[in-house]
């Protein structure tokens, strides 16, 4: 006689979910909220300001991880067919969202257009002058500075099964063709996707940003095997927090601060960010190995304001593409009625409170169908949020 099997919710129990990458993708999501209205004073306290990389790294080395745990386990219980699937109906879903926005921020600099003459450079160019060249955007041909990211996560996420196949033959290999990649990237930027509003092609250049991809997926298999934790050392908390606190002091807007320069020799330029140059890949690693590492984020990433972010994460694409919508018209005010505290702190409430209106009930429905499943039968696994 077969011995009784657990309730379903004993099974959920067993293994507590680790909440750090959806709070941490959460924390990007809201630094990314701020980080593209250039004028708002939120910014000046985002990651870009005290370190070489911004919330941009975040966000696609956490897409890397999150792929893993979502479609690798996927591959691995079902097979490559349903795994595959499974990633082209994603990556329809990111083409529709970011069509959608494309169509929403043409619209709305016409509309505004039509009762608030606005400077050219003061918005994106290319949606000033209407529908003409709507088919590049669409078509990847051209992409604008603000609406950049999610072809990135299209391409990348295309590539999953081509990653795992490499992956499941040798983490080596699949790491050294990476390094490789990235490597030519980095010695000739002209290595790129070509894009019709920039002669210097893609901004977040696929060849140099597939490396941050892929390392967030070699973390996701390391951690697998560790409980979801990245193996603590002291020695590499030292030197992460060593290379933290040196790019702090590099990076720091004292002049913003009205303090002391720190510096004894200049940062880096900033514009590595298309390539994803050493010291910004340096930076985020730093970052994600401090946050995977710690067991005290762990239980911190589950109480109250942990969760207030986590559920940001949980629906990242959703928050993202409000957040990006939400930008346009934070952009659009202050180049037509100009900047003033009273203005900031109205755009940045009704934004956050937008955002957060968003966000709840997507996951109060996404823990009603989780409950659904568990109360249906026995536990089976959950995908990982994408």
């Amino acid at each position: 006689m077969e011995p009784p099997q657990p309730p379903p919710a004993a099974l959920a129990r067993k293994n507590p979910r680790d909440h750090r990458v959806d709070a941490l993708r959460g924390i990007a999501l809201l630094m990314m909220l701020v980080d593209h209205v250039p004028d708002d004073l939120l910014n000046r306290i985002t990651i870009r300001n005290f370190g070489f990389a911004d919330a941009a790294e975040i966000f696609v080395m956490l897409a890397g991880y999150a792929s893993y745990l979502a479609y690798g386990r996927l591959i691995d219980r079902q097979g490559w067919k349903t795994g595959i699937h499974r990633i082209f109906g994603r990556c329809v879903r990111l083409y529709l969202y970011q069509t959608g926005m494309t169509l929403v921020f043409v619209w709305t600099v016409r509309q505004w257009r039509h009762y608030q003459p606005l400077p050219e450079y003061t918005i994106e160019p290319q949606l000033a002058h209407g529908y003409s060249g709507l088919w590049r955007i669409l078509t990847f041909d051209a992409l604008p500075s603000y609406l950049n990211i999610l072809p990135l996560y299209v391409v990348l996420l295309a590539l999953f099964p081509l990653i795992y196949w490499v992956l499941k033959r040798s983490v080596w290999l699949l790491l050294a063709l990476s390094i490789g990649i990235w490597a030519i990237a980095n010695l000739d930027p002209r290595i790129t996707i070509p894009n019709w509003l920039d002669p210097n092609g893609w901004y977040l250049n696929p060849f140099g940003w597939q490396f941050l991809y892929i390392l967030g997926i070699l973390g996701a298999v390391w951690a697998s095997k560790h409980n979801g934790d990245l193996p603590y050392r002291p020695w590499a908390k030292a030197l992460c927090l060593t290379y933290l606190a040196g790019a702090f002091v590099l990076c720091f807007p004292y002049e913003y601060w009205h303090v002391p320069f720190l510096r004894i020799f200049p940062a880096p330029p900033n514009t590595g960010k298309s390539t994803l140059a050493i010291w910004r890949l340096l930076d985020i690693m730093a970052i994600f190995y401090l946050v995977q590492s710690s067991k005290a984020l762990r239980r911190i990433s589950a109480d109250r304001i942990g969760q207030s972010l986590a559920l940001l994460g949980r629906n990242s694409l959703e928050v993202f593409a409000c957040s990006t919508v939400l930008d346009l018209l934070g952009r659009l005010m202050f180049a037509s009625f100009g900047i003033n505290l009273w203005d900031q702190l109205v755009m940045n409430v009704v934004g956050l409170g937008l955002t957060y209106a968003l966000a709840i009930p997507l996951d109060r429905a996404r823990q009603r169908a989780k409950a659904a499943r568990l109360s249906s039968g026995p536990a089976r696994p959950v995908p990982a949020p994408e």
